[in-house]
């Protein structure tokens, strides 16, 4: 399988069993939250969505492939951990470098503002 479609296949188990080894050891992550390098924190951060946040998925929308670049847009829901269990989601999409055939860099970019994702925990829904 090459790359484009391992990262596929990641997204469609999302957070289950992802390839790692598609990853240089000091890939550098950024998103709104996190920006940090290695994989180890790589690993640790996708444990700690997997374990807090429940329904967690990943919906693909597009991929597309440069020579040293894959660029993907998606979407990323989950119950939050508060007692109401709310639903949110974020749009967004991701640049990832490529270097020897490995990702060296994981740059997510949201559609939406850290503010407009913390709101969405506290909708109030009307029966």
């Amino acid at each position: 399988m090459n790359l484009l479609e391992t990262i596929k296949a990641d997204y469609e188990r999302f957070p289950e069993n992802p390839t790692y080894s598609i990853y240089a050891e000091n890939v550098h992550f950024k998103d709104p939250v996190y920006d940090f390098y290695g994989l180890k924190k790589y690993q640790e951060m996708i444990s700690f969505l997997s374990k807090w946040f429940k329904n967690l998925t990943l919906e693909l929308h597009e991929i597309t492939e440069s020579e040293n670049q894959i660029d993907t847009r998606w979407t990323m829901s989950w119950n939050s951990p508060l007692p109401w269990q709310p639903f949110v989601s974020v749009s967004g999409r991701s640049e990832l470098k490529i270097e020897n055939n490995l990702i060296i860099g994981h740059y997510d970019y949201w559609d939406i503002s850290k503010w407009d994702l913390i709101k969405q925990h506290f909708k109030i829904t009307k029966n």
